[in-house]
């Protein structure tokens, strides 16, 4: 029964919070027939034990029978047309024939608690995809479009990436975007998990089914309502829903062939006592209850309910894995490898020195000119801090031509008919004794350096300088303690910058001045030693290390579309800290399969065994196979709470448990 449920089930859509939810839950296909078959088997029940005819309870047995197992044995046959035999086909079997031998009643029990047991089993696999799938009900039905000097109002998913609407106060935000007129603060706990609103002004980005606070806001939208941050989580949680884990697989794979044995083995316990005369009676009641407790349905659920609630947690707290495959791989990771601007640093650098070149005939407003002109199309940190330094002096753009940009490397553009490029100081080697001695003292002083050639003679160099998160000295203990080694910072930035950062958020591997294929290459050094690497990243010139690592995870808020991609999961809040915390909920739920498997296989070990030395009453056997069946089931939703993701988040401050 599991095994069908698990895998055929189709996901519930978005539904409400509330009792919206559970009217939802009630009206599940499978609920409604163990509702029905429970219904008529509590009718049915009172007049069999009083010794009513037999015409008075036999059709609500009858009935029973039909409403609880229609469903399943069809399920059963269609499986069994493809050549596999389905654990339910043979549940639904063992009634029939139960039925057949003058025992209607146990077998009626038998398919009561069948259905029962299935409507629980599709409940907590509904309220896994409602947890994450009710952030749908967050956004808005309708927005105010501004058109013309005027307003309409449409729906929500009707917006298109340029249209400008209007968020009054209190209501809630149509689309991801930008703002472009107003102030106001914005509750985003919802997308972020920040605990107080934030302030929005002119250029903040704004999040789909985020609250407006006491102003008004004109935004630009920036993402289609399909690609919100809201739909993100929402695709890749039911994305992540459809796959399953090796465990999963694995078991999955046996099953197929104990269930063949399992026949076997039911048909030789009724075959040979038969053959040795044997009471027919009692030898097919043995038989049927060696058929139900020897069946896997709870081994079977004993994998994914665990992972599939992690991931839905998970995703509740803003980080997004898009597979059980991720999720369970994540508790194996015993090394980091750490990218250092936008994932040990806040992302945002700044510009701090803007230096001419002797000889280059610019000003520093020139230099800046020409650099942020080149830059305008980049979507790397440095850029934005050049574009940042740029608008804040009021700085006019020429237009620049023929942009390219070579991830690890720099850009290439021309502005004003001059050549410009763009790039760390090694790349420019053979114009060294131009800016050696400005670079230098740059470095020495912790700043990266960007050195600007024109017409292929360097003209100026720029000091960008980052600070760490604020969470990145708790992040990185925290994985220190998980995997029992500090992370490795892995970095394109010099050596200077890369190891004063080190040292203040307490990593000891620095690799630094490294283009993307040296940072695969160093990924790939650790996986030689054994390692289950973790690569964490944000940039375009990071996603061939997250496309390397056993696991990639991208900082989603600034990261590129290509690291998004790439990425096994994304943290979509900018916040390290989630990252221990996904690692530790990773590993709980490793623990609970674990715990699953013991029950499913203590369960079924002893009543096997009650059944073939003593004898085990069909309906105790019954009782016994579907109730650890729900017991498994429910144990593993025990993640879906939030109580879980701070348990896992409470990690950083001590040792994980074994696990």
């Amino acid at each position: 029964m599991s095994s069908t449920l698990i895998r055929s089930a189709p996901p519930p859509a978005p539904v409400a919070a509330g009792p919206q939810r559970r009217t939802r839950l009630l009206a599940l296909p499978e609920a409604r027939w163990a509702l029905a078959a429970l219904a008529l088997f509590l009718i049915a029940l009172p007049l069999d034990l009083l010794g009513a005819p037999a015409w008075t309870w036999g059709p609500l047995f009858a009935g029973t029978y039909v409403m609880g197992g229609w469903e399943p044995g069809l399920a059963g046959l269609k499986a069994l047309k493809d050549r596999t035999l389905d654990v339910d086909l043979l549940m639904v079997a063992a009634a029939i024939g139960a039925a057949a031998i003058g025992q209607v009643l146990d077998g009626a029990l038998l398919i009561v608690i069948f259905a029962c047991s299935g409507a629980l089993e599709a409940i907590a696999t509904a309220r896994t995809a409602d947890s994450v799938r009710g952030l749908l009900d967050l956004a808005p039905a309708t927005a105010t479009r501004l058109v013309d000097g005027g307003e309409e109002t449409v729906a929500s998913g009707a917006l298109k990436v340029g249209d400008t609407i209007l968020v009054r106060p209190g209501e809630r935000i149509g689309a991801d975007g930008h703002v472009l007129e107003g102030e106001s603060d914005v509750d985003q706990a919802t997308i972020t998990g920040e605990p107080l609103p934030a302030a929005k002004r002119p250029g903040d980005e704004v999040f789909a089914g985020t609250a407006n606070g006491t102003g008004a806001l004109r935004v630009r939208v920036e993402r289609d309502p399909s690609d919100s941050v809201i739909a993100r989580i929402v695709r890749m949680v039911a994305e992540a829903s459809g796959t399953k884990a090796p465990t999963q697989l694995f078991i999955e794979k046996v099953e197929q062939r104990y269930s063949v044995l399992m026949v076997a083995a039911t048909l030789a316990l009724f075959v040979l006592p038969l053959a040795l005369g044997a009471d027919l009676r009692a030898t097919l009641l043995r038989a049927m209850t060696f058929m139900i407790v020897a069946s896997p349905c709870a081994v079977v659920l004993a994998t994914m309910p665990p992972l599939l609630s992690a991931i839905a947690n998970a995703g509740r707290h803003g980080v997004l894995v898009k597979s059980a495959v991720v999720m369970e791989r994540l508790g194996q990771i015993d090394a980091v490898a750490l990218d250092k601007t936008g994932t040990l640093t806040e992302g945002a650098p700044r510009l701090t020195d803007l230096t001419p070149l002797p000889g280059s005939g610019l000003a520093p407003d020139d230099l800046l000119t020409l650099a942020a002109a080149a830059e305008h199309h980049s979507e790397h940190p440095v850029a934005r801090a050049v574009l940042g330094a740029a608008r804040t002096r009021g700085l006019a753009l020429p237009a620049a031509d023929d942009f390219t940009s070579t991830p690890g490397l720099g850009v290439t553009a021309t502005v004003g008919g001059r050549t410009i490029r763009i790039g760390a100081p090694a790349r420019f080697s053979e114009h060294a004794d131009a800016f050696r001695d400005v670079v230098a003292v740059l470095e020495q002083a912790g700043r990266t350096a960007v050195v600007v050639l024109a017409d292929g003679r360097p003209v100026g160099v720029l000091g960008i300088a980052d600070k760490p998160r604020s969470d990145a000295v708790a992040a990185v203990a925290a994985l220190t303690r998980l995997t029992g080694t500090s992370p490795v910072l892995i970095t394109g930035d010099n050596a200077r910058a890369a190891r004063r950062l080190a040292a203040d958020v307490g990593i000891r591997d620095v690799r630094s001045e490294l283009l993307p294929q040296h940072k695969v290459a160093a990924i790939r050094e650790l996986q030689a030693g054994g390692r289950s690497v973790l690569a964490v990243g944000d940039g375009v010139n990071d996603a061939p290390a997250l496309a390397a690592a056993h696991t990639g995870i991208a900082m989603g808020r600034a990261g590129s579309d290509l690291a998004l991609d790439t990425a096994d999961a994304v943290v979509v809040r900018d916040e390290l800290a989630a990252i221990p915390a996904v690692i530790g909920l990773s590993r709980a739920a490793r623990r609970l399969v674990v715990q699953n498997l013991v029950i499913a296989g203590t369960f079924m070990a002893v009543l096997v065994a009650w059944d073939l030395i003593g004898t085990l009453p069909l309906p105790l056997g019954v009782a016994g196979h579907e109730g650890s069946t729900v017991i498994v089931g429910l144990n593993g939703l025990r993640l879906l709470r939030d109580s879980a993701w701070l348990r896992a988040a409470a990690t950083e401050d001590g040792p994980l448990p074994p696990g």
